[in-house]
């Protein structure tokens, strides 16, 4: 008599995952032979399920990943000098707890993105927020957001997240407001947050292609400090692989 009116009122309550694990418990032949306190618990553990399922997905469509890369589909056989053991601890998510980051430099092809991207999606499983972006994009964005008053409150945003991809550092030399808006962006989340960023550009070329020398030990010492580095070499994954639709882009194992 009290099933229905249950499995509605759990629905109100947006306990949807105890709604459905109670709707299967009655379909269970067996269910009766349970205590209440085992079919209590199922239903408290399905509902816990479906919640760290929900936040999951909502953190991965936040952070708007380029790829769909995992650390399990990063190729370890390409000769590019990506050392096992480097990438097997920063899978472990370790350095984004202990606010470090992460520079990656290599010529184009050689799977810098994908590699970030891959880090990316694993701090979301482990629970952190995280995001890509493409820097050339991000200032454009920035540029825009000075002139019609959402300059703090994007600042503010990207300050929050746990784990900042970005994406083509160099590609070009920075104008004036660019490098302020970097120096803003890192000086925000030195020692607090991780960022990873990617370029072509060894990272002994930053200074000069930042350009003000000032701004430029800045940024570099709220950026190297406390960073790793992988240093990528060797062909073009995409000219061993010539089906993968991006510049930096890996095959599926």
């Amino acid at each position: 008599m009290l099933t229905h009116p249950t499995v509605e009122a759990l629905h109100h309550l947006r306990l949807t995952g105890m709604a459905q694990a109670l709707e299967e418990q009655m379909r269970m032949p067996d269910a009766a032979s349970l205590t209440f306190e085992d079919r209590l618990g199922l239903l408290v553990e399905r509902e816990a399920t479906e919640r760290a399922s929900r936040r999951l997905t909502t953190r991965l469509r936040a952070a708007h990943l380029r790829q769909s890369a995992c650390v399990e589909s990063v190729d370890l056989r390409h000769p590019r000098g990506l050392d096992r053991a480097l990438l097997l601890e920063l899978a472990s998510c370790r350095f984004i707890t202990a606010h470090h980051n992460l520079l990656i430099t290599g010529p184009t092809g050689v799977g810098k993105t994908f590699i970030a991207c891959a880090l990316a999606h694993k701090a979301c499983l482990e629970g952190h927020s995280a995001q890509y972006l493409h820097l050339p994009k991000l200032f454009r964005e920035l540029a825009a957001a000075k002139g019609d008053g959402r300059y703090g409150p994007l600042l503010g945003r990207l300050a929050r997240i746990e784990l900042l991809v970005l994406d083509d550092w160099g590609l070009h030399p920075l104008a004036e407001g660019e490098r302020r808006d970097l120096y803003e962006i890192l000086e925000d989340r030195h020692g607090l947050r991780s960022t990873i960023v990617t370029s072509q550009l060894p990272v002994d070329a930053w200074h000069h292609a930042i350009g003000d020398p000032t701004l430029a030990d800045a940024i570099l010492d709220r950026l190297t400090s406390n960073a790793y580095r992988i240093e990528l070499a060797g062909e073009s994954m995409r000219r061993k692989h010539p089906e993968l639709p991006h510049a930096d882009g890996e095959p599926h194992e």
